[in-house]
C-alpha cells in the first residue's frame, strides 16, 4: 500500500476514462502550479496514452500549461520523427496544442549511445529538479504491457533491482525496438502521484495477477509503489473484468 493509499478506479469505457484522466491531471497541475513549487512536474508514457491525451487535454477549456515541466517515464532510442519516437508522437500530436514552452520538455538526445543518452538525460533531469536525489515529478503517467511491464522495466530483468541510478539505459528491449532509455524504481516510487492507465480485455488477467497478487516473483507495474504518494489505476470495465477486490466506479462528471 503506498503512503497515499491505492485507489481503483473503473470507467465503463476508454471513452469515459479519457475525459476523467484529462480532468484529474488538470486538477494536480493546478494544485501544483499554486503550491510554492510554482510548477507542475508531468511524467509522460507512450502507447495508447498519446492518443487519449492529445485528444482530451487539448479540450478541456482554459487549460493554462505554461508553467507545466514535462518529462518521459521512458523513451526508445530512435530519431524523433520515428514513428516509435514518444516524445516524437506526443510533439505532433499533442505539445503542438499546448503552452507548455520548448524549454520545460525534457526530451533526450536520440543522436547518442543509449549509455550516453541516459547520463544525458539523467543530468537533464538533475537540473531540472535540483537538490533532491531522486526526481519527485508532481504526476507520472504509466501504461503496462500485458508481461506487465511498465517504463521500460520488464519482468525478471536486472533494471529492477537498480537503486543507485535515475534514468538506466537497456539494450535488450524484449519489445522492440531493442534500445531504450528508461526511469528507474526509485524515481517511479518517489513520485507524489502516480497513475496507471490501462484499458482493454487483452490486459485482465494481468491486472488481477498485479492487483490482487499471483505465482511467482512481483511484476514490475506491481513494484510500483510510492513512498510518500499517491497511486492510482484508471481502468475500464474490459480491462477490469477479472478483478475481485472492491474498486470503485466514479460517475462521468465525479471529482476524483
Amino acid at each position: 500500500m503506498s503512503g497515499g493509499g491505492r485507489r481503483i478506479l473503473v470507467f465503463l469505457s476508454a471513452a469515459e476514462l479519457g475525459p476523467a484522466l484529462a480532468r484529474f491531471t488538470a486538477a494536480r497541475a493546478a494544485r501544483a502550479t499554486g503550491s510554492e513549487r510554482g510548477r507542475f512536474s508531468l511524467g509522460l508514457s507512450g502507447g495508447s496514452l498519446v492518443s487519449m491525451l492529445a485528444r482530451e487535454l487539448p479540450a478541456l477549456p482554459g487549460l493554462d500549461s505554461s508553467k507545466w515541466l514535462v518529462g518521459f517515464c521512458d523513451e526508445r532510442l530512435v530519431p524523433f520523427e520515428d514513428p516509435e519516437s514518444t516524445y516524437g508522437l506526443y510533439k505532433s500530436q499533442l505539445l503542438c496544442k499546448m503552452s507548455i514552452p520548448e524549454t520545460q520538455v525534457l526530451a533526450i538526445d536520440p543522436s547518442l549511445s543509449v549509455e550516453e543518452a541516459a547520463k544525458d538525460y539523467a543530468k537533464k533531469l538533475s537540473e531540472a529538479f535540483p537538490n533532491e536525489e531522486f526526481p519527485v515529478f508532481d504526476l507520472l503517467l504509466l501504461g503496462m504491457g500485458p508481461d506487465g511491464h511498465t517504463c521500460s522495466l520488464f519482468p525478471g530483468h536486472p533494471l529492477l533491482e537498480e537503486n543507485q541510478r535515475t534514468v538506466a539505459p537497456i539494450s535488450d528491449s524484449p519489445k522492440p525496438p531493442p534500445q531504450r532509455i528508461t526511469l528507474t524504481l526509485p524515481v517511479v516510487n518517489a513520485a507524489r502521484c502516480v497513475v496507471f492507465v490501462s484499458t482493454g480485455g487483452s490486459k485482465a488477467p494481468v491486472l488481477k495477477h498485479v492487483l490482487e497478487g499471483g505465482e511467482g516473483p512481483a511484476l514490475p507495474a506491481a513494484r510500483v509503489n510510492p513512498a510518500g504518494g499517491e497511486l492510482l489505476w484508471f481502468l475500464d470495465e474490459a480491462a477490469a473484468a477479472s478483478l475481485t477486490k472492491d474498486v470503485e466506479r466514479p460517475s462521468a462528471t465525479a471529482v476524483l
